[in-house]
């Protein structure tokens, strides 16, 4: 339906119903014959077009009722656009020499952007300074902590240089006693021991004896190994080491040959004292020693 306005002359004035003007004549004796007013949309107010929720969609369902044709409101849009549009090159072109000024009319801010950057130049130096100082500091506690563990070394080493003194004045101690023919730590299982070698028909040192004897030079000797042969200390010590090894050879040699006079009943210690030989990887000197006389 286009736009059509039927007002009579004798109109007193507009009523408005929901967005539409209606013509009512001041006479309700005319012939009812006569065509009523038409219904004359209003022109769409900006203000819902400016609403912070606006819907496109929303909007157009809800001008369902008006009596406008589809292509009327349109056009009604385009021509609101068009508007709008003359109104924003306007509005560019008025204030245009005035954007343009923008620029020119900031004042200032070049010093305080230099005050910005200057700050954080000194900023950026100081965190250099910091990252400088936290690298020295690293460096220091590790070489803090290198110091720390040699230290350690140093103590783990000197406790066992003490460990190895005590070990063989131990040993030194044993071979003496054991020079006597008593021992008094032992006492019990050489004479055990001794009692087993009567029995086979073999006389003289104990060679369970003799074994243990062997054994704590053998873990002497790996003791001294693992703390340094080039060690002052080992290298002091290990006179004493050979006086050791020495004697026990002796005390086996001549436990060997008061065995090796029983003949026969003597076989059984005379084993165990070969394995003494090979304890103490002397077989060497275990063959001299049945080889003598």
């Amino acid at each position: 339906m286009a736009h059509l306005s039927a007002l009579s002359p004798t109109t007193s004035r507009p009523i408005s119903s929901r967005g539409f003007t209606l013509g009512v004549s001041s006479s309700s004796s005319e012939d009812e014959d006569d065509d009523a007013p038409l219904p004359f949309p209003m022109a769409l107010p900006r203000s819902d077009f400016l609403a912070p929720d606006f819907d496109p969609a929303e909007y157009l369902s809800s001008l369902a009722n008006r009596h406008q044709t589809l292509e009327d409101l349109r056009s009604d849009l385009r021509e609101r656009s068009s508007a709008i549009s003359t109104e924003l090159l306007e509005l560019v072109n008025t204030n245009y020499t005035s954007f343009l000024s923008l620029g020119d009319e900031l004042k200032g801010g070049e010093e305080k952007v230099e005050d910005v950057r200057v700050a954080l130049l000194g900023f950026r130096r100081a965190v250099e300074e910091i990252k400088g100082r936290v690298r020295e500091r690293g460096l220091e506690v590790g070489g803090l902590n290198k110091d720390l563990g040699t230290v350690r070394s140093d103590i783990e080493t000197g406790r066992k240089m003490l460990d190895l003194d005590e070990r063989i004045s131990a040993l030194e101690g044993r071979l003496a006693v054991g020079s006597t023919g008593a021992d008094s730590d032992d006492s019990d299982e050489d004479e055990e021991d001794e009692e087993e070698d009567e029995l086979h028909g073999a006389v003289g040192s104990s060679s369970t004896k003799l074994a243990r004897l062997a054994s704590d030079y053998v873990a002497i000797d790996e003791l001294a190994t693992e703390i340094g042969r080039e060690t002052p200390f080992v290298r002091k010590a290990e006179e004493r080491l050979v006086r050791c090894r020495n004697t026990i050879l002796l005390d086996l040699g001549v436990a060997l040959k008061e065995t090796k006079k029983v003949g026969q009943k003597g076989q059984p210690k005379l084993l165990k004292l070969m394995s003494v030989y090979s304890l103490l990887d002397a077989q060497v000197e275990a063959v001299k020693a049945l080889k003598s006389k």
